[in-house]
């Protein structure tokens, strides 16, 4: 396995401030491009990038699946969607893209009038079903047990390049 896990439960990105500096720091322990955050999944390191697809994604998928009528007002009364926890700690917004690349892939649009949140920020959300589509309320996929929050949060790790 070329990619050897060093660091687990590295925990949030953070803002731009922080993730850059977490990022200049193991530019220099590991050497810049030797590195790569991501998750063990299924016995395996799977890219950030990669894990963006198979467990963002797919999480969000599964959940509209089993609760269509969430996928039923979403576009019925959003017109736009945001993440205002990511707007106000300027920290990366994943539950948006993954929701637009759902209905983009499922031939669905917006039909609504209102701009909603996904997630919350300090407890306020702009409708019922900000919470419902949080990560910190969809199961993420192979585990009912696990939130995509939490699983995004606590299986995070970084690894590093091993030339064989």
């Amino acid at each position: 396995m070329p990619w050897k896990v060093v660091e687990r439960k590295i925990g949030r990105a953070g803002g731009v401030k922080q993730r850059t500096a977490r990022q200049r720091e193991w530019d220099r322990k590991y050497g810049e491009g030797q590195w790569a955050v991501g998750y063990v999944f299924g016995g395996a390191f799977v890219l950030q990038e990669e894990a963006l697809e198979s467990i963002y994604y797919r999480s969000y998928e599964e959940h509209f699946a089993a609760h269509p009528e969430d996928l039923k007002e979403l576009i019925g009364l959003a017109r736009r969607l945001r993440n205002p926890h990511a707007e106000a700690t300027t920290g990366v917004d994943l539950q948006v893209p993954a929701i637009m690349t759902y209905l983009e892939r499922h031939g669905l649009r917006l039909q609504g009038n209102e701009v909603v949140d996904i997630g919350s920020w300090k407890g306020q959300a702009s409708h019922p079903i900000s919470v419902r589509l949080s990560p910190l309320h969809i199961k993420v996929t192979g585990d009912p047990k696990m939130t995509l929050e939490q699983f995004w949060q606590e299986k995070k790790c970084l690894a590093v390049w091993q030339d064989e």
